[in-house]
């Protein structure tokens, strides 16, 4: 039974990689002055910066919003491989054994 459970795991495993790098999520900081797009992967796949929005002069509040954005998508990004990868494991449970998640009190 374990063996068919984990025995296509690692292709399991490749297939969710493809599908989150499918995903993307959004963020932004100062008030969209720097918008940082990443996938469910956690790759930053592109940062848009309105040069109006932002005081060039002031290299430290340009680095800190740039950080927060870019946390910001992080995080989320890290929420959706979070509910994939629930999603995965959900699936490859034998029928009958319920909801893997009500095991941990979640």
């Amino acid at each position: 039974m374990f063996g068919d459970l984990l025995g296509n795991m690692e292709e399991k495993q490749k297939a969710l990689k493809l599908k989150l790098a499918t995903i993307t999520v959004n963020a932004e900081a100062g008030e969209g002055a720097i918008k940082v797009t990443a996938n469910a992967n956690r790759e930053i796949t592109n940062i848009s910066i309105n040069k109006e929005a932002l005081d060039w002069d002031d290299s430290e509040q340009v680095e800190d919003l740039l950080m927060v954005a870019i946390n910001r998508a992080l995080a989320k990004a890290v929420e959706k491989e979070a509910a994939e990868s629930e999603n995965l494991i959900q699936d490859m449970l034998p029928p009958g054994l319920g909801n893997i998640t009500d095991l941990f009190g979640k």
